[in-house]
């Protein structure tokens, strides 16, 4: 098995079935924990970085002389995109001097919303995948993430800032 497929997949995690891109998603949630646990948000962060770099080139590997730009299998730009979006919950964690798990809800809300965001794909999202290249492969899933983010953020403001909590 190539090392471009490894990565591309998740460790294979992107030939489960069904909704394989749902299944990077849940992936990177333990893989996130552990991250931050080893190197809190800047490894988080740099783990986002690795995985976007190599997820392209793995990507374009996987792709090369194929019709589909986009395998339903190639889910390493679902992690990356899910890491982005958990990048707050790490950062308010870090800055709380808490364990990462007790902001359960920022992990709720990471999750839900960057799988929303990916399905419906609206605005800059969609033009990214749009892109069929690997480019736009992994772009439309940051872009989700980002999206994600500022409704953790968003929410963590809610939570925190208006109600209290």
């Amino acid at each position: 098995m190539r090392v471009s497929h490894l990565i591309a997949t998740f460790f294979c995690v992107g030939h489960l079935r069904p909704a394989p891109g749902t299944w990077g998603s849940l992936a990177a949630l333990p893989t996130a924990w552990a991250l931050h646990v080893l190197g809190g948000p800047i490894l988080l962060a740099l783990g986002v970085a690795l995985s976007f770099t190599l997820g392209v080139w793995a990507t374009a590997r996987e792709t090369k002389g194929k019709d589909d730009h986009d395998p339903s299998e190639i889910v390493i730009d679902e992690v990356a995109g899910q890491w982005l979006a958990l990048l707050p919950v790490s950062i308010g964690a870090t800055h709380a001097g808490v364990d990462m798990l007790a902001l359960w809800p920022g992990w709720v809300t990471g999750f839900v919303a960057f799988r929303l965001f990916d399905i419906l794909k609206p605005g800059p999202i969609g033009w990214a995948d749009r892109r069929n290249d690997p480019l736009g492969v992994m772009l439309d899933d940051i872009f989700a993430g980002i999206a994600a983010a500022l409704c953790v953020m968003a929410g963590a403001a809610i939570s925190h800032g208006l109600l209290g909590a």
